[in-house]
Parts: structure tokens; C-alpha cells; sequence
């Protein structure tokens, strides 16, 4: 089985290939354009999609040394994400599987970072999975293959978006949440206490308070650009320890709520520094295995799509040309 894997649902245009020998290549084109604006333009992502899939195909396909003629199937990414952006990576799909007479799997991204930890590992079942990203919060209870069962997520704001955001407050260039783990590496994570919403619900979260608190913290100080040549690091891991404390006292919750024996983190905020430090010692106090998959693999990437896909592939779940993206879970 030799799997193509596409992700198009935000500003990453990636391919990867996955076979039965495991992955074979995995490639991304980012896009840099959207710095200027602090944020993702989707309009703009659309079309740098489109200008890039073919060549970021070509490029896994030569990284894998297959041939198009080699690929069983081509799994993509349906959903979530932007419209525009997935309707590239789907439509592209729909294609090569029309023109190539093999089949087409649609894969849930959310559940693909999931499965990412599925790469180098294979995490027993049943697991607990905190998936944290730039657009979704959640713990998932992962009971077996594909057999999920939601237990909370986020009622507003994503975690990755408050890092995102807040430091676009501290005056740092997007995508911020990295930069933010950088500095906070060097900082005070007590120097203030910035608060920790919804500790009193079992698994649901909250961070747009938090946005809100950094703001008014900052908009306080006389002179911000002084207070910030001297403490930037310190207001960073105070931000962090906020953060990640919440995910991981909730993620301890849902340990004890199910009893499982193994847990996973996922999405691009599992490679943060602090929340896998903390997670590990939490982990390890409760005598439960923990996974994380490796840092390349936890932002969006098509070798999570391809896994996915494979996955699904295994068990004859396929979709047909009628499949449609989807923008929210």
C-alpha cells in the first residue's frame, strides 16, 4: 500500500508519501507572505496553493523515488481549515484520482494530528489525546482506531491563537507562538500570575480572557517599550506558564476520568517546551505513558494526512468524488 498524503487547510502546502516500509518523504512549502499582516490572508493562501501543489507533489514523489503510477491512493485533508485553501488540496486530489483510477481518502486534520504520533510509534489503546493547535483545543478519548469520543474543548479562543495573539501584543513578528517559547525558555514563568480560566470545568477551556488580561497588563505600564526591553522573556513564560498549566491540569483530569494508560499530545502546540516539560513530569508522577511526536510532525504537515490516510486505507474507509471540504468541525 503506498499512500500520497496532501495538507492544504491553512498556509502549509505539503505532500508526503507513507508505505507499508512506514514514511518515505514529507515535504512543505511555507508560505511567507502573510507576515506582513500578521496573520493568514486567505485569499492569499488560496492562490499560493495552487501556484505550489504540483511542484511539492512532484518533489515527495522524487523524495520517495516512486512514480505517480506508483501511488494505491491519495489521502487529503477535508477538514478543518479555510475553504479556499482546502478546496485547492481537494480539488487537486479529486483530479488525480479521477485521472489515475485510484482511490481518494478524506481525512479529518484533527484527527490526523492525532496519528501523527502513529510514525514513529504506536501508542497502546485506549489513550487520551490533547490536541492543541492554532485553531482547535480539545481532549479526545481515543478508545480504539478511528473510535473517538470528544470530552471538552475550547468554548473561544484556540491555545495557539492566545500565543499567536499575545505576542503580536509583545511586538513580536507572526507566527509569534514559536518566537513566544523561545524567550520564555529564558524567563520567569511566576513573575505575574496571568490568569487560568475554567479550572472548575472538567474538560473544557477557555483563553480569550487571558488575551484580554495581557492586553490590559501591558496597556498599565508607563512606558511599554521600556517595561518590555526589560522583562519581554519574563511577561513570555508567565504567558506560557498560563498556558500550559490549564491544558495540563485538564489533561490530568481526563487521566483520571478514564483511567487509560497512555497519553498523547498533538497539534502545533505540542511542540512547545514548556507544555512537554510539564507533561512529562505530570505523566510520569501518575505512572501513565506519554507520546509526542516529533517537533516536524506537530505543526501541519502532509505525513500526519498520509498516516491518516493509510490508516484508513487498511480498513477499506474511502470516500468518493462527491466529497466535499469542510471549514469547522
Amino acid at each position: 500500500m503506498i499512500i500520497l498524503g496532501i495538507e492544504s487547510s491553512c498556509d502549509e502546502t505539503a505532500a508526503a508519501v507513507y508505505t507499508d516500509d512506514g514514511l518515505q518523504s514529507n515535504v512543505i512549502a511555507s508560505q511567507t507572505i502573510h507576515e506582513q499582516y500578521g496573520g493568514v490572508v486567505p485569499e492569499l493562501a488560496s492562490r499560493a496553493h495552487h501556484k505550489t501543489i504540483w511542484a511539492t507533489v512532484e518533489q515527495s514523489l522524487d523524495e520517495a523515488e516512486l512514480d505517480i503510477d506508483d501511488i494505491d491512493a491519495v489521502a487529503v485533508t477535508q477538514g478543518p481549515g479555510l475553504i479556499g485553501a482546502l478546496l485547492v488540496g481537494v480539488c487537486f486530489s479529486k483530479g488525480l484520482a479521477l485521472a489515475r483510477d485510484i482511490p481518494l481518502i478524506g481525512v479529518n486534520h484533527m484527527d490526523a494530528h492525532i496519528y501523527a504520533n502513529f510514525i514513529d510509534e504506536k501508542p497502546a489503546y485506549p489513550f487520551v489525546a490533547l490536541t492543541v493547535s492554532g485553531g482547535h483545543t480539545q481532549l479526545v478519548h481515543v478508545q480504539n482506531e478511528f473510535d473517538h469520543v470528544l470530552l471538552g474543548r475550547t468554548r473561544d479562543d484556540a491555545a495557539g491563537e492566545a500565543f499567536d495573539k499575545i505576542g503580536k501584543i509583545l511586538g513580536l513578528p507572526y507566527p509569534a507562538g514559536p518566537l513566544m517559547d523561545e524567550k520564555a525558555r529564558q524567563g520567569d514563568p511566576h513573575f505575574h500570575d496571568f490568569p487560568q480560566s475554567m479550572l472548575n470545568h472538567q474538560f473544557e477551556f477557555s483563553f480569550s480572557g487571558l488575551k484580554t488580561s495581557a492586553l490590559y497588563y501591558l496597556q498599565e505600564k508607563d512606558d511599554k517599550k521600556a517595561f518590555l526591553d526589560d522583562h519581554l522573556h519574563d511577561v513570555c513564560a508567565s504567558v506560557s506558564h498560563a498556558i500550559t498549566e490549564v491544558l495540563v491540569k485538564k489533561l490530568k483530569k481526563a487521566i483520571e476520568h478514564t483511567g487509560v494508560n497512555t497519553v498523547v499530545l498533538a497539534g502545533g502546540v505540542s511542540a512547545n517546551t514548556m507544555l512537554r516539560k510539564k507533561a512529562r513530569k505530570m505523566t510520569e508522577n501518575s505512572g501513565v505513558s506519554l507520546h509526542i511526536p516529533k517537533l516536524e510532525y506537530c505543526t501541519d504537515n502532509a505525513a500526519m494526512i498520509a498516516i491518516t490516510g493509510y490508516l484508513k486505507a487498511k480498513k477499506g474507509e474511502y470516500s468518493d468524488l462527491s466529497m466535499k471540504p469542510f471549514a469547522s468541525l
